[in-house]
């Protein structure tokens, strides 16, 4: 279930936030249309990892929900390939 999408905060911006059963996961989308700057998920380095988690957990704070579990994931897309290849890091990474 999509609970929020492009979530803005001072601490960063999330891509999709979601409920996989009890656990609330803040997805990182990357979409890539050809090679020449590497896979999608590459670009989600340590910096981009830690503004994410910040606004996480500003998310958090704001919806009371503090207490659950947490996934952080990376959907990567190719689509310099037909059809676009999609590559889904559950669990990619912690914050």
């Amino acid at each position: 279930m999509i609970l929020a999408r492009n979530f803005r905060s001072r601490g960063g911006e999330i891509d999709l936030i979601a409920r996989d059963g009890a656990t609330i996961v803040f997805v990182e989308v990357k979409q890539r249309r050809g090679g020449a700057h590497g896979f999608g998920y590459e670009a989600v380095t340590p910096q981009k990892q830690h503004r994410i988690g910040s606004a996480a957990r500003d998310w958090a704070a704001r919806n009371g929900d503090r207490e659950r579990s947490y996934r952080f994931d990376v959907i990567s897309i190719d689509s310099s390939v037909d059809p676009p290849q999609v590559r889904h890091d559950r669990g990619a990474f912690t914050a």
